[in-house]
C-alpha cells in the first residue's frame, strides 16, 4: 500500500495529440517498470473550453487498453473520488491516492490509470 503514485504531464509544452500519445507510451512502460501501480496523467481539459483533442485522444486510447485487459482501471479525474469503485481499487494499491490535491474536485483536466 505505500507504493508511489506517479504523474506525467502530457500537456507541457503544447505538444501535437501524436506527440502526446507517445509520450503517454513512454509515461506508462516506465511507471511499470519501476513497480508503480498507478499513473496520474495531466492531459488539460482544453483550452476551447469544451474538451480538447489531446483529452479526447488519451481518454479513447486509455479505455481502449483497459477494454483489451492493458491497464486495470481508467479513472477520469471527474469520477475521482470515495464513492468510485476503480478511485477505491486504486487506494489499495497506491495509499498515497488518498491525499492528492485533485481527489472529490471533478478535474477534467487529469485521468488515473491503475496499472
Amino acid at each position: 500500500m505505500g507504493k508511489k503514485l506517479s504523474t506525467a504531464n502530457l500537456e507541457a509544452g503544447y505538444p501535437t495529440v501524436e506527440a502526446a500519445l507517445k509520450h503517454l507510451s513512454f509515461e506508462i512502460r516506465h511507471a511499470r517498470s519501476v513497480g508503480c501501480p498507478v499513473l496520474k496523467v495531466i492531459h488539460g481539459y482544453g483550452s476551447t473550453g469544451t474538451g480538447g483533442k489531446i483529452r479526447t485522444a488519451v481518454r479513447r486510447r486509455l479505455w481502449e487498453m483497459q477494454v483489451k485487459k492493458q491497464v486495470k482501471a481508467v479513472i477520469a479525474g471527474e469520477d475521482f473520488s470515495i464513492f468510485d469503485e476503480n478511485t477505491r481499487l486504486a487506494f489499495q494499491l497506491c495509499g498515497e491516492l488518498r491525499r492528492d490535491s485533485d481527489l472529490e474536485r471533478r478535474n477534467q483536466g487529469i485521468t488515473l490509470i491503475v496499472l
